[in-house]
């Protein structure tokens, strides 16, 4: 585990000093192809960093935030869009925004954050409190999970779910909290409550990782759209846009999966996208065609909702996880990197005296 962490000390070292190129030098050209040529080497770079990393837990964080992320902010960057693109322009606000999952919160909001969030309501319990919560829950997640032997399908399916959101959103929580804290802004939400959601469109371009949506609506549903309007008119160019953008985040997450595995793509993770990109493209469909006229109730809507997630996530999103033993393997590579700063610890301590 050392070595690893020796190695993702240097990734990171090379992707800020990328980063500094980008803000010193890409973003003194001229917007468009000339920056995009100048981008290149740093496409590049952020590619293959994640290749050095060989655990679930950095290489698979490092591929999402640079690979994926990274590249995304960059490519916008280089047509002068996107959250790099914005106010204030310091160099910190810069490489922050570019290496981690958040969007400062503009005022008044970015475009691209009216359309995919609904800016909910400050949360009436302390941020702390909702932190310990998650945790405890995760703790009992973990626990449960312990004995998932002895345990039905049916039980063990919403645990998945349940342990994939609670990590994902304890993470994206983790590299948000120093941020306000160091730059002092507020910044867009990443979740709003998606167990609340009430359709697939719903929770896909609402509720669930909305700086990622934040991400793709730009990079790929808007000129996927731009270009669809003048062959299927306005009406119904949402329709392929909604499809590329899932096919592309298909795609992604199956690259991320390849860092967490390190195995031959199974594309089962791209299938999950793909066919719930149809689906929320019927769901569209069908709302353009009956408008108000006739909604199922929230009642019935959001179980159906979070039995449609869990079934097709037991069946496409969690084998490659589980076929490797990857959550096996983050708890180990966890338990390793406690002992690591354990040690670093009590030497420091042995020093001292």
């Amino acid at each position: 585990m050392e070595e690893e962490i020796r190695n993702f000390i240097k990734v990171w070292i090379l992707a800020l000093a990328s980063l500094c190129y980008c803000y010193y030098i890409s973003a003194k050209i001229s917007r468009g192809l000339p920056r995009f040529l100048s981008l290149i080497p740093v496409f590049y770079i952020f590619t293959l960093l994640p290749f050095s990393l060989y655990s679930a837990s950095l290489g698979g964080l490092t591929a999402t935030f640079l690979l994926w992320l990274g590249n995304f902010k960059l490519l916008l960057f280089s047509l002068d869009q996107g959250p790099l693109s914005l106010p204030p322009h310091k160099l910190s606000h810069f490489i922050i925004t570019a290496c981690l999952p958040i969007q400062v919160k503009q005022n008044p909001p970015s475009k691209t954050f009216q359309k995919t969030t609904p800016h909910p309501n400050p949360p009436s319990v302390p941020r702390p409190i909702q932190w310990g919560v998650k945790l405890l829950l995760l703790a009992l997640v973990y626990h449960v999970y312990n004995y998932r032997q002895h345990l039905p399908k049916t039980v063990l399916v919403p645990i998945y779910c349940l342990q994939i959101y609670l990590l994902v959103e304890l993470l994206l929580d983790t590299s948000a909290a120093p941020v306000r804290a160091f730059l002092r802004v507020e910044l867009e939400p990443q979740f709003n409550d998606p167990y609340l959601a009430t359709s697939l469109q719903d929770f896909w371009g609402r509720r669930w990782n909305l700086v990622v949506s934040g991400i793709l609506r730009p990079t790929i549903y808007d000129p996927i759209r731009r270009i669809s309007t003048g062959r299927v008119g306005p009406r119904w160019a949402a329709l392929p846009a909604v499809i590329a953008a899932f096919v592309v985040s298909g795609l992604m997450h199956e690259l991320i999966y390849y860092h967490l595995t390190r195995v031959r793509p199974t594309w089962e993770v791209t299938w999950f996208f793909i066919i719930h990109g149809i689906c929320v493209t019927m769901e569209v469909a069908v709302k353009k065609v009956v408008r108000e006229r006739w909604q199922l109730n929230p009642v019935i809507s959001r179980p159906l909702t979070a039995v449609f997630m869990a079934a097709t996530g037991h069946w496409l999103f969690f084998p490659q996880i589980l076929r490797n033993g990857i959550d096996e393997k983050l708890k180990r590579e966890f338990s390793m990197f406690l002992d690591f700063v354990r040690g670093i610890g009590f030497a420091a301590i042995y020093r001292g005296t």
